[in-house]
């Protein structure tokens, strides 16, 4: 993907407001994917996964390739 504010970007971060952790398996990084996803999985059992939910999003949209 290219730098922040990418269309790319935009795209990680849209796909992670529906499921957390997809925008981060678009953008190729499985290992936050999974990390995102289960995070937020856990959390949403004591109502504290929209914390997860909104770090996701914020990850993929901020995100700097190399």
């Amino acid at each position: 993907m290219a730098n922040q504010g990418s269309a790319g970007n935009v795209i990680a971060a849209l796909c992670s407001v529906f499921i957390p952790g997809l925008g981060q398996l678009v953008q190729g990084r499985l290992l936050m994917a999974v990390l995102h996803f289960v995070l937020a999985a856990l959390l949403w059992v004591v109502l504290l996964g929209w914390i997860i939910h909104l770090w996701s999003i914020l990850d993929a949209a901020l995100f700097k390739g190399r």
